[in-house]
């Protein structure tokens, strides 16, 4: 198994794309990049952990290789927002791809520049890459999250579907 990191707004939003693929062996919602050790969710919420809410992807690279989750990442991500996802606003909702090797720093750094070559967009591609850092499972009630409570998930998930629809299909 390897193991990927991407943060892309609310991380609610971000498990059903990769979950869904073959090859994962899990998506686990949580939080990375910040200064605070063992963080709660209500303490990155207010924006003062330097942690962004992130999914851990374990899977196997003979079933899905990393530039597949790449195209999986980017499709699910609006990067040329810096400033957050959709209706999630802050640091703590940033695009990042944390890459863990040197592979996938270098395959990140690839398949941003063919995104940003490609001129799908008008504005620059502000997602950054930076190497992983402690990963924090976040709560509980937060993993599978869509499983639990579709309705609110769908409710969560409306701007971003609509942008996914305009943007990416």
């Amino acid at each position: 198994m390897e193991r990927a990191i991407f943060a892309g707004g609310c991380f609610w939003c971000m498990v059903k794309p990769f979950d869904e693929q073959p090859g994962i062996h899990s998506v686990v919602s949580g939080y990375t990049g910040g200064h605070v050790e063992n963080p709660t969710y209500e303490q990155v919420k207010q924006n003062t952990t330097g942690h962004t809410e992130a999914v851990e992807i374990l899977f196997d690279p003979a079933l899905i290789s990393y530039e597949e989750l790449l195209d999986v990442y980017w499709q699910q991500t609006d990067p040329t927002d810096a400033f957050g996802q959709f209706e999630d606003r802050g640091d703590n909702y940033r695009p990042v791809i944390f890459y863990t090797t040197e592979t996938q720093k270098l395959a990140a750094e690839k398949s941003k520049a063919e995104l940003a070559s490609s001129q799908r967009f008008t504005d620059p591609i502000v997602t950054t890459i930076e190497a992983a850092q402690p990963f924090y499972p976040a709560e509980l009630y937060h993993q599978e999250y869509y499983k639990k409570d579709p309705e609110n998930f769908a409710r969560n998930h409306a701007k971003r579907a609509q942008f996914v629809e305009e943007n990416w299909q």
